[in-house]
């Protein structure tokens, strides 16, 4: 979920609730309103970066993308050897050859262009392709854990790379992070022991991701 529908969501949550309060008839009595409701949250990427499946991802997106880069260093050398035969041969080329060797180079590196934007896609799909099925785990795992202990609605307090948390101040009592790793069957000690010499400046680890593409959680339907 992005983050300004999670935000627009959130608000219209509460505004929601202060309107029904305002339009409620002062008659009614407090007992026969509906019990405090209950917000959760978590953090879906560091639960995948603790999954067991975390490190093969990591290493099929890196076997990939080192594949991909190693191709375009040769496509870029085959394109810089070609374009220094071109300078030292030019002024004996005839106006034909010439330009024949122009076009040449031109339909090189607009094929190095493409094979970027394609390898990076390629790289996108491969990282959705791997993550999706986990993802759906966690999702079951937290919907499990929100109905076992009462909550109605479970926020995700990471909004993406480089960007603000959804929640900026929450009780950590309503963090069921913990809950939802030992609803995976992961030790959530052992978790946070291995998580803790990478972790910086209050960051939590998470999967390497490609450049623009980040792990979305499956919609419900």
């Amino acid at each position: 979920m992005k983050k300004h529908i999670v935000m627009a969501f959130a608000s219209a949550l509460l505004l929601g609730g202060l309107n029904a309060q305002a339009q409620a008839p002062t008659t009614t009595p407090v007992t026969a309103t509906a019990g405090p409701l209950k917000l959760g949250y978590t953090n879906i990427d560091y639960v995948l970066s603790q999954t067991p499946e975390a490190k093969d991802i990591q290493n099929q997106l890196t076997i990939q993308r080192t594949q991909s880069e190693n191709e375009l260093k040769r496509m870029q050398k085959e394109l810089e050897d070609k374009y220094g035969a071109y300078e030292k041969g030019a002024a004996q080329m005839s106006d034909v050859i010439k330009k024949d060797r122009e076009t040449e180079l031109q339909g090189l590196q607009g094929r190095i262009q493409e094979f970027g934007r394609t390898a990076e896609q390629s790289l996108q799909a491969k990282y959705q392709q791997l993550v999706n099925p986990v993802v759906q785990k966690i999702q079951k795992a937290i919907d499990a854990v929100a109905k076992e202990s009462g909550y109605q609605y479970v926020f995700n307090l990471d909004a993406g790379a480089n960007t603000i948390p959804i929640l900026l101040v929450a009780p950590e009592e309503n963090n069921i992070t913990e809950l939802v790793l030992k609803k995976m069957g992961i030790d959530p000690a052992k978790a946070a022991a291995a998580a803790k010499p990478a972790t910086t400046g209050g960051s939590t680890p998470t999967a390497t991701k490609p450049a623009a593409g980040s792990a979305a959680a499956p919609k419900k339907n």
